[in-house]
């Protein structure tokens, strides 16, 4: 750097440079011994000290003890808190108490004066407060840690182990763990140690060891002596306090949270830290417990007890009542500090189980990714950020006075004087400023943590309204709780005046109280739809529309989390991006069990979506016909390389070359609806190899046949999410006498010279969806060049036939109402697709419109038949699709719903469910005659 630019660059780290507000003098009674201590103050730096020393008792010592240092820290604002540092980290040992109480009231000075004069913006301030405050814990750990070290109170600890503090971790809490230390704060730390870095017989002596040096390490920075304190430290956030020692081992904390942490300590989790001593040790900790802090669904149960804690806080205080700026709190009273930081953290623990990015630690940072996230309007957050700063700015003034950790305004006009004067301004601007913050932040936090109690106000006539079914409600399960009762209460008038708005409000509520009674448990539901009120009109359109989502939704209640996430109604994502979407979650998490139950979180939000989108139009049920098969696909490409893994721990990596999931049936087809289970067979390569290589080998065959039947447990087990699918294994070779996985030798020799011609047929839906990609390309090309042989069209033809009428004898017609069994149907339609598959050259698509176009194109079908076959498979598709969203079974034309009926019949295209049900006839009437003609004439 030149002489010049070095000079320049030497300007612009001066203080004067960066002045752009001014404290004046309250008094002038302190003025000649600090006129006598600052002989080298000039212009605006004497003008900025003269006012901070005119105002504030406190600074004003400092001052006069620090003038020294103070000139040239001046001259070097950029450099003067490092150098402090530094000093600090090359000061010896045994002078480290005073040392630090001198680096405090440096650190203290100059952050006062940087930020009564605008030079530093609030952000910078509290850094450098939180920042002195990670390297005084730091080395005190360091000092008393390494004096049991030394005098061998730790076993197995030595000098190398200081810098750790051989084991013990502070995390930072509260505003030390956001970075957000206001200037005359307390440090809350959680002192914990690593008890795995000690033998078993050592535990108890390395943790009194421990336990002694935090004593001291919290008396090296809170006792007061001459030359001062460093930070008040309090210790008492750690679990269970009362009965608990200063230091706690981190197994004892991890069991602590899973069975007694409350809401309040989850929310102080949110801004904790791994500050000083073992950072890698508390870092891991902080991640075991994230499942505590992080809940994996919405969370918004914790709204009331946020609400709870500020009720009970205002009440311990003294603070309730209206906001009066006399001795008003600005952290803890109306409209204060707490009222956006709770309101920030609730709303980061309702949702941030769900996205990480919500896991900040800053409260301007939450709001920001909070608003980012949509879950606050823009213009609120800017509005909470702008009176979080300056609510922020009048807290530190206040207690810059006398170095005096309160966070009270003043009680006279004199005090209001001083504080307007220390803040360069007019004490009757400054006030209504004060006032107008307090009472905005009041107006934009209160409404979400208390419901409005006019909302709850029966309509008059509402007891009249199904009060038969009403009354039972408070005896269903959801109301076990008198919590849940409570919120149900504040609830029900606004959701009996839906159902009764509703097209047929009996309907609607006879299908709310199936739904209601089939609830398990009721807080965490009622609380999500008293945080948005929305979802109620969305339930009411689900139940009352279709039983078996509404069943599905009793069950699985938590799925409404996905209606909030943003994108719940956008287009389909499509297959690679939920296979990679559900990676993601499933790498997330450590454990195997956790990670079935991630895959059933995943799988039953975008189940519940396709269904809402089907319900409400947004999609036809061909597209959920692939987007449930693409769901499907995602599940088990996702979930393979999983069970493999959890499998290969115990038995070695899979022997040869692996093996392929085959998709079959509706899967193979991409094709399935709401009830659909998963056809697939397991193919495998050995290549040679004989046994697995791991803790204990296995033969290739029981190998890959335990492999499959780990699969399909991870898919069929019922965890405490519930399952995602039936798995049927049947169309396996040999079926169900056959090894539940086929090594590609057998399947093929299988497939060349036993396989019936309905196992054929079957073979041309087939596709790989999961497992080795080159092996499943293997195994499709050996299907495509297996099918495109040569066929006898008629002995083809002849077989479809006689498949046909054995169907028809065991299963019967079905009724109209059965979509898939009967003459003319789904079931048949497809046999002769697959035959067409089956009978013409080239890759046979699994697409039934396809297939019958191709056997148009081959001559053996005639277009007219190949169009109307299509045609009625299409709609008799549409109708099964919607059956099975509706109630999961054959529809009743007798007991459905009006809004079900209207439903089904937007799927295929009628007007009303008598032109439904005459077309329907028609239409699987002319198809069978088609069918039996076909036949017929490739018999004849």
């Amino acid at each position: 750097m030149s002489p010049d630019r070095a000079r320049d660059h030497a300007a612009d780290m001066r203080l004067s440079n960066a002045i752009t507000r001014m404290p004046r003098p309250f008094t002038k009674g302190h003025l000649g011994n600090f006129q006598q201590a600052v002989p080298w103050a000039s212009g605006d730096i004497f003008d900025l000290l003269q006012g901070t020393s005119g105002s504030s008792p406190y600074l004003h010592g400092l001052i006069v003890k620090e003038a020294d240092w103070l000139e040239s820290a001046l001259d070097d604002l950029d450099g003067a808190l490092p150098a402090v540092f530094a000093a600090l980290r090359e000061g010896p040992v045994d002078k480290r108490a005073a040392d630090l109480r001198i680096a405090k009231r440096r650190v203290a000075l100059l952050t006062a004066l940087a930020d009564l004069s605008g030079a530093w913006q609030l952000e910078q301030v509290t850094g450098a407060l939180s920042d002195f405050a990670d390297l005084a814990v730091q080395l005190a750990i360091e000092a008393t840690v390494g004096a049991e070290i030394r005098r061998g109170k730790i076993p197995g600890a030595t000098e190398d182990d200081i810098g750790v503090g051989a084991g013990l971790v502070a995390l930072a809490m509260g505003k030390m763990g956001a970075g957000e230390l206001n200037y005359s704060s307390d440090i809350d730390l959680i002192c914990l140690f690593d008890e795995t870095r000690f033998d078993r017989d050592d535990f108890l002596d390395a943790r009194a060891g421990l336990i002694k040096a935090t004593r001291n390490m919290s008396k090296m920075l809170n006792d007061l002596t001459a030359e001062g304190y460093v930070f008040r430290t309090d210790l008492r956030l750690r679990p269970d306090p009362a009965v608990t020692p200063v230091c706690v081992s981190m197994d004892a904390a991890e069991h602590y949270y899973e069975s007694l942490g409350r809401t309040w300590e989850r929310a102080a989790y949110i801004k904790a830290r791994a500050a000083a001593g073992d950072i890698k040790a508390g870092e891991q900790f902080l991640n075991t417990i994230r499942p505590f802090v992080w809940r994996r669904h919405l969370d918004f149960a914790a709204i009331q007890d946020a609400h709870d804690m500020r009720l009970k806080i205002r009440e311990h205080k003294g603070l309730g009542g209206p906001i009066t700026l006399d001795g008003h709190n600005m952290k803890l009273g109306r409209g204060g500090i707490r009222e956006i930081e709770f309101f920030t953290q609730t709303r980061q623990l309702i949702s941030g189980g769900r996205d990480p990015d919500l896991r900040v630690r800053g409260t301007v940072d939450g709001l920001r990714v909070l608003t980012a996230k949509g879950w606050v309007p823009e213009d609120a957050s800017d509005k909470l950020i702008e009176h979080y700063r300056a609510h922020r700015e009048v807290e530190h003034r206040v207690q810059m006075i006398q170095d005096a950790q309160t966070h009270d305004l003043p009680r006279s006009p004199d005090g209001f004087e001083r504080l307007a004067a220390l803040s360069g301004l007019n004490v009757d601007d400054m006030k209504r400023d004060i006032s107008q913050r307090l009472e905005e932040v009041h107006t934009l936090t209160e409404s979400f943590f208390a419901p409005d109690p006019t909302a709850a106000k029966p309509d008059e006539d509402e007891d009249t309204f199904g009060e038969n079914l009403i009354a039972r409600w408070p005896s269903y399960p959801a109301m076990r709780s008198s919590r849940a009762t409570e919120i149900f209460e504040r609830l029900r008038p606004d959701i009996v005046r839906r159902l009764k708005a509703s097209a047929r409000p009996d309907e609607a509520l006879v299908a709310f109280d199936g739904f209601l009674a089939g609830l398990p448990a009721g807080v965490q539901l009622f609380s999500l739809f008293e945080a948005n009120p929305q979802l109620v009109d969305l339930l009411i359109d689900i139940v009352t529309m279709s039983p078996e989502l509404a069943r599905y939704l009793s069950q699985n209640a938590r799925v409404f989390d996905a209606v909030l996430g943003g994108d719940f109604f956008a287009p389909w994502v499509g297959v690679e991006k939920l296979t990679a979407d559900l990676t993601e979650a499933l790498e997330s998490e450590k454990d195997y069990e956790r990670k079935l139950d991630a895959s059933r979180r995943h799988g039953k939000e975008w189940h519940f979506r396709i269904g809402v989108h089907l319900l409400r139009g947004l999609i036809t049920a061909t597209e959920a016909a692939t987007q449930y098969a693409e769901l499907a696909e995602a599940t088990l490409s996702s979930l393979w390389p999983v069970v493999v893994a959890e499998f290969a721990r115990k038995y070695g990596p899979p022997p040869g070359k692996g093996a392929t999931v085959i998709g079959m049936g509706s899967l193979g087809a991409g094709q399935m609806h709401a009830r659909s289970d998963l056809d697939v067979i397991v193919i495998y390569d050995a290549d040679g190899a004989e046994m697995s290589d791991g803790p204990k080998p296995l033969s290739v065959r029981p190998y890959y046949a335990r492999l499959t039947q780990a699969l399909v447990t991870a898919v069929t087990a019922p965890m405490s999410e519930g399952r995602i699918y039936e798995i049927d294994m049947r169309l396996r070779p040999s079926g169900n006498q056959g090894p539940v996985a086929t090594s590609l030798t057998s399947f093929k020799d299988y497939q060349q010279n036993q396989a019936w011609l309905w196992e054929h047929l079957a073979l041309t839906r087939a596709r790989a969806v999961a497992g080795e990609v080159a092996l499943g390309q293997e195994v499709m090309a050996f299907r495509d060049e297996l099918l495109s042989q040569s066929q006898d069209r008629a002995k083809v033809l002849k077989e479809v036939s006689d498949m046909r009428d054995r169907i028809a004898q065991a299963k019967g017609d079905g009724g109209i109402w059965d979509f898939k069994i009967g003459r003319g149907k789904m079931q048949e339609i497809e046999l002769l697709s697959q035959a067409g598959a089956l009978l013409c050259t080239g890759a046979p698509p699994a697409n039934v419109a396809l297939s019958l176009k191709s056997a148009a194109e081959c001559g053996w079908l005639d277009p007219d038949t190949s169009q109307h076959l299509a045609e009625t498979y299409k709609k008799l598709w549409a109708l099964q699709c919607g059956a099975k969203l509706l109630n999961g079974e054959q529809i009743d034309p007798e007991q459905i719903a009006e809004s079900s009926a209207q439903f089904l019949c937007r799927l295929a295209g009628a007007s009303d469910f008598q032109e439904l049900e005459a077309t329907l006839r028609v239409a699987v009437e002319t198809a069978a005659q088609m069918i039996d003609q076909s036949l017929q004439a490739a018999e004849g």
